[in-house]
């Protein structure tokens, strides 16, 4: 069975050619090592970018959408699977049951809040995965300082670092989805 790859990201666009570039260099990692994207199911943004390199790449793609979002113009109906779930609250549950590794591009606070939660499921011992930070160029500084006073505060039971892997590109990622 191929393992399924949860991908959080931005669902508007970035301005950053190099954020552009490395998301779509994700979905081919993820096609070509022959696993399935699991992500929130929608055709704009960064999330239609990576799951269009995906399918473009002879790869499957598993979208999760609530029906507060379900829009035509919103939802990829290019996809392999698209589940419907009843809220936001749903969606994140079913892309975590679903998924065996987690990956967090830059995007905004949807995708902060689903990074929090995994890694609190992690750290619980809820879900057992490998969480990934892409850290492209550097948008993510800010919160890597801020987990870091987290950790020096003694305000987290278990050192962060130990629970995400930070990479600066898909160079370093590669090894990870093989």
């Amino acid at each position: 069975m191929s393992k399924k790859i949860c991908v959080f990201c931005a669902s508007s666009n970035s301005k950053d050619n190099i954020i552009i570039e490395e998301t779509k260099n994700i979905g081919k990692i993820i096609a070509s090592n022959n696993m399935s994207l699991v992500y929130g199911g929608a055709k704009i943004g960064l999330m239609g970018l990576i799951a269009n390199e995906v399918l473009k790449n002879n790869g499957k793609v598993i979208g999760v959408i609530p029906k507060i979002l379900y829009k035509k113009e919103i939802i990829n109906t290019k996809i392999t699977k698209l589940y419907t779930v009843k809220n936001m609250h749903e969606r994140k549950q079913k892309m975590y049951d679903l998924s065996d590794i987690f990956i967090a591009l830059p995007g905004g606070i949807g995708t902060l809040e689903e990074l929090s939660e995994i890694i609190t499921w992690k750290s619980l011992n809820i879900k057992k995965t490998s969480i990934h930070l892409m850290n492209i160029n550097g948008f993510y500084n800010p919160l890597i300082s801020q987990f870091k006073k987290m950790n020096d505060n003694d305000f987290l039971y278990f050192n962060i670092f130990k629970e995400i892997i930070i990479h600066n590109g898909t160079n370093t990622l590669k090894k990870y989805l093989k």
